[in-house]
């Protein structure tokens, strides 16, 4: 199964032909891209499913409507198994940007946590998940966004990245995460999901 969103609305490719949510049902072949966005930005559904018969070939037919940004992230813990968040354009994110050429997804994680909070000693543990969305700049992008699983003693005081609009960071407990995710993107909540699922 494959998942993305566009805003909050989640595209979700399956092979599975068992109903696990009320969007309504599609099949892949019969359906164009601009259908697909149409009917998304319509908001009359919350979503949809693209029922497919070959997943893997199907997906990469998805991915060649857009140009494929790659990404990576972390969810970072500290000793006390809190979690490190940012705030940025008035909602609660995890820190993440794109891969620079020539980076690994893992280099480019621990990087970007590191520019984005000004947090050091930063240890990957191991991934947790791929996120996709989709955005609009200079055309349709793909965002697709490695996550790890980091953890850090760095007992030092954060700093957030304020040339690319972070505001605010810092480790959350988990009942200040239960609150800051209803102020968060889909793709976060499933970050922090996953990773509670372990």
């Amino acid at each position: 199964m494959y998942k993305v969103f566009v805003n909050d609305a989640p595209i979700i490719l399956t092979s599975s032909s068992q109903k696990e949510n009320n969007f309504p049902v599609f099949p892949f072949k019969h359906i164009s891209f601009d259908e697909i966005l149409t009917k998304l930005k319509s908001k009359k559904n919350k979503g949809l499913n693209l029922y497919s018969t070959d997943l893997e070939k199907d997906w990469k037919c998805f991915c060649s409507n857009f140009e494929v940004i790659p990404a990576a992230g972390g969810l970072v813990l500290n000793k006390k198994k809190e979690v490190l968040f940012i705030y940025r354009n008035n909602v609660w994110d995890l820190p993440k940007g794109w891969i620079e050429k020539g980076e690994t997804k893992e280099i480019g994680a621990i990087r970007e946590v590191e520019e984005e909070c000004g947090i050091s000693n930063l240890k990957l543990i191991k991934p947790i998940v791929t996120t996709h969305h989709i955005y609009f700049h200079k055309g349709i992008k793909l965002k697709e966004t490695h996550w790890f699983l980091m953890s850090s003693n760095d007992k030092k005081e954060l700093t957030p990245q304020v040339e690319e609009g972070i505001t605010d960071v810092g480790f959350k407990n988990e009942a200040e995460i239960d609150r800051i995710l209803k102020n968060s993107y889909p793709n976060i909540k499933l970050v922090y999901d996953t990773y509670i699922e372990g």
